[in-house]
């Protein structure tokens, strides 16, 4: 929005020129978004407070959980609040990548909330049924997969990127659409595992988003495109913009989030930004980078999957309880512990994701 407006007034007083710069705008995205979170933070705190919607614990779970019963939940408004009005005052709206993410993080947002509000305000356990949670993700993820592909104007923006290897560029033709719903719609889900201890879920958003930012940088600029071997997507740089205002928002939100939590994201903020990382990852065609830096992410979700898997196969858990992180949780480990050993593995991870554009 401010784009357009520095763009008109450039033609009074050349100095506003300095709004055309992406990285100026991305620094502007990360400290608009981190600056609405820390004003508003506590804002929402309180009015949550006031309308009693606090978290729900499981009975199952870890008895240290216990505490947490009551504690604010659906902070998720304020990350989704902070990352739409930084990305509509920074990014350049002409962009359909932009708005192709902002319709994943609004709609899966809205799916997130009508599951919170359920739960917390309706007092129903099982929240919104799995069946038309996962069917909302689905209708939204192939939307906007099927609108990706038939709006695509060149090769590269539906080929498939293999990590390690430059020449290798498979066409996904419609396969595009599904491997962007399964991207989109397990990512989402995969966020919305993670989200259960304090810091454990933002953090790795976090780190995820700021390399998605990288990457989208490189790969909207034709000479890092080209010196890496990478598709050149011109589109994607846009995307900075939308990563930082995430990296923001996130970096806002932990400032509350963090051990002990005085708020806690819910479905509305754990959906949204889960399949924020899956569209982003697939628009600048690293959806198997995403699976190398988010794999604390998918280590999650596989622990359900086998847990799961196992008990109705075998009739035995693999795991002392899924998702992973509640298995060290009731084998001795102190939640900030687990929390910080995860995070240190999301890091690595990151690094070595972004090592891969390199090692080609």
């Amino acid at each position: 929005m401010l784009v357009w407006l520095a763009e008109y007034l450039t033609q009074y007083y050349s100095g506003f020129n300095v709004f055309s710069y992406l990285t100026l705008r991305a620094i502007l995205g990360i400290l608009t978004a981190l600056l609405i979170s820390l004003y508003y933070g506590p804002k929402l705190i309180r009015g949550l407070q006031k309308m009693q919607i606090g978290q729900v614990v499981r009975h199952d779970g870890p008895e240290s959980h216990l505490s947490k019963k009551g504690t604010p939940t659906m902070g998720g408004i304020l990350i989704l609040g902070a990352i739409f009005t930084s990305t509509l005052l920074w990014a350049d709206l002409s962009n359909k990548y932009v708005w192709a993410t902002l319709f994943v993080v609004g709609s899966l947002g809205v799916v997130g909330f009508i599951d919170d509000y359920r739960k917390v305000i309706r007092k129903d356990p099982k929240g919104l049924i799995a069946k038309w949670k996962y069917f909302w993700q689905s209708v939204i993820a192939l939307v906007v997969a099927s609108a990706l592909y038939f709006t695509a104007q060149q090769g590269t923006e539906t080929s498939l990127v293999v990590p390690f290897f430059k020449d290798v560029l498979p066409q996904l033709g419609l396969f595009y659409i599904v491997m962007t719903y399964f991207v989109i719609v397990g990512t989402s889900n995969a966020v919305n595992l993670t989200d259960g201890l304090d810091g454990l879920a933002i953090v790795p958003t976090i780190l995820v988003a700021s390399a998605l930012a990288i990457i989208a940088y490189l790969t909207g600029n034709v000479n890092f495109s080209s010196y890496l071997h990478i598709p050149h997507l011109p589109l994607a740089s846009e995307l900075v913009v939308v990563c930082t205002a995430i990296v923001g928002a996130g970096l806002g939100f932990l400032w509350f989030n963090t051990y002990p939590a005085q708020v806690f994201m819910g479905d509305v903020g754990s959906l949204a930004l889960g399949g924020a990382l899956g569209i982003i990852a697939v628009l600048v065609r690293q959806e198997l980078v995403l699976i190398i830096m988010g794999g604390v992410f998918v280590m999650e979700a596989l622990s359900v999957i086998l847990q799961v898997g196992s008990y109705k196969l075998r009739g035995q858990r693999i795991f002392r309880m899924a998702p992973i992180h509640h298995h060290y949780e009731l084998k001795g480990w102190p939640e900030p512990r687990v929390i910080v050993r995860f995070w240190i593995i999301s890091i690595v991870l990151v690094l070595a994701g972004l090592a891969t554009l390199k090692i080609r």
